[in-house]
């Protein structure tokens, strides 16, 4: 696809994880294993490249203990061919409008309480904070900045995919860091 029947093949709709994801994260086990964490996504695009994304963390690989909701609000900027797949494009998510995050479990609460209480109410069940531009130590956001991510597009057969995780846990926090691989995909709702 080219770019445009890309941007018109994800629009008109809400794309939605098939089942939880799995993920590696920067923390480790006490083996030193990296330690996995589970999502479901919900990512809708809109006209002029603002997009939404809702995340649902997940304590479980099935999905039943619900940690905490993500909601970001932004700009795609789009980069280019990406050489993983004939049609894939490079696309920089920049959440420049909103990132809110909702504890759903009191744990996760407690340790938002601990590692992010500068500059937030008391953090409690559904009680959503905006992070946007803020300092915020569990992402290692610091003030002022904007949350952005150097991923991928690749659309096929009603499907949409995105970057997978960088295997050691990297983010997508720099150029360097763009996904070389596929991800699980999103189907439309």
């Amino acid at each position: 696809m080219t770019l445009e029947q890309i941007k018109h093949f994800i629009s008109g709709g809400q794309w939605q994880s098939i089942a939880p994801e799995i993920r590696p994260s920067s923390i480790k086990n006490a083996d030193g294993s990296l330690k996995p964490f589970y999502l479901t996504r919900k990512f809708t695009y809109h006209s002029g490249d603002k997009f939404e994304l809702e995340i649902i963390n997940q304590a479980d690989p099935y999905g039943k203990v619900l940690l905490a909701k993500l909601f970001i609000k932004g700009h795609m900027q789009w980069k280019g061919e990406h050489p993983i797949a004939a049609g894939a494009y490079k696309v920089d998510f920049i959440a420049d409008e909103g990132y809110e995050v909702t504890p759903l479990l009191q744990g996760f609460a407690d340790v938002l309480n601990q590692l992010a209480s500068k500059g937030y109410n008391k953090w409690g069940v559904n009680g959503t904070q905006s992070i946007l531009k803020k300092q915020f130590a569990p992402f290692g956001l610091v003030d002022g900045q904007v949350f952005s991510e150097y991923d991928l597009i690749y659309a096929y057969s009603n499907m949409m995919f995105w970057g997978a995780r960088n295997v050691d846990g990297r983010g997508f926090d720099k150029e360097e860091n763009r996904p070389t691989n596929l991800q699980i995909p999103l189907i439309k709702k």
